[in-house]
């Protein structure tokens, strides 16, 4: 029987890919474990393979080594029970925003529901990240900040057990992306999923993860820590601006980054 701290297992993951130059190593010895409802966030320097790991889990790629697991079967593609968000809304310009939600929609269930319980899982995805206003515009007519939370819609609307995320707000104002952490709090908080989000900001770890996973700079890079964030949710970020164990987490990962692995940043 499958323990909760093993919903997504991973064994010994090696990923290399085939270049003009050779073998390119990315990955290696990736061994980790993520809890059902957890959320957990994978930083490290830029080329450390953060990515092609969260690819790897989303099945979008095959590792040259190693099993990963998602609910006792091993992930050998894609699936409706694993939802991508990536840093591009991917949204499809000429379809409005329900349009857009609809096509995934239909995709999971249209063998399984009617026209009109299509609509309502649309409706409701929109209602969840606050955009019920915006149903029938189209991308070209909104912010950039609601491009994303449609994204994310996108995504829930599947209700995937695991939700990945690519760095989500990397292109966003410092003001919409802290609006969106924000949001995804209380939207994890409502749909308890698993998600594996890529970051590069530090603070956007401490203040939604469960977990931090620390990669070591690449090539072939692997764990080189993982941080257990145990601050009580709900988490307010006012609130823990001023908080002594926030400020210890933040200090953790900064000097994983920066300290143990900061000769890359400092060579560039």
């Amino acid at each position: 029987m499958m323990s909760d701290s093993k919903y997504i297992e991973i064994f010994n993951v090696a990923q290399s890919f085939k270049t003009a130059k050779g073998i390119f190593p990315a990955l290696r010895d990736i061994n980790l474990n993520i809890a059902k409802g957890e959320f957990v966030a994978l930083i490290g320097h830029s080329g450390c393979g953060k990515s092609t790991l969260l690819n790897l889990v989303a099945g979008l790629t095959v590792p040259s080594a190693g099993t990963l697991i998602a609910a006792n079967k091993e992930i050998a593609g894609p699936g409706p029970d694993r939802a991508m968000v990536f840093q591009n809304h991917s949204l499809l310009p000429w379809m409005t925003c329900e349009g857009n939600i609809m096509l995934a929609v239909e995709r999971v269930f249209g063998k399984l529901e009617t026209r009109e319980q299509l609509r309502a899982r649309t409706a409701a995805a929109l209602e969840l990240v606050g955009l019920s206003h915006a149903a029938h515009k189209r991308p070209g007519e909104i912010s950039g900040g609601m491009k994303q939370r449609v994204g994310i819609a996108r995504a829930l609307s599947m209700e995937p057990k695991v939700l990945l995320m690519d760095e989500p707000f990397g292109a966003l104002d410092a003001l919409t992306r802290a609006k969106l952490q924000d949001e995804l709090l209380a939207i994890v908080a409502q749909t308890h999923s698993t998600v594996i989000m890529v970051t590069h900001d530090v603070d956007e770890a401490v203040l939604l993860s469960d977990k931090i996973v620390m990669l070591t700079n690449g090539p072939a890079a692997t764990i080189g820590e993982v941080l257990s964030v145990e601050l009580p949710r709900p988490r307010n970020r006012i609130e823990l601006a001023e908080d002594n164990h926030y400020q210890q987490y933040r200090k953790a990962v900064i000097d994983f980054l920066y300290t143990r692995q900061g000769h890359v940043e400092k060579a560039a």
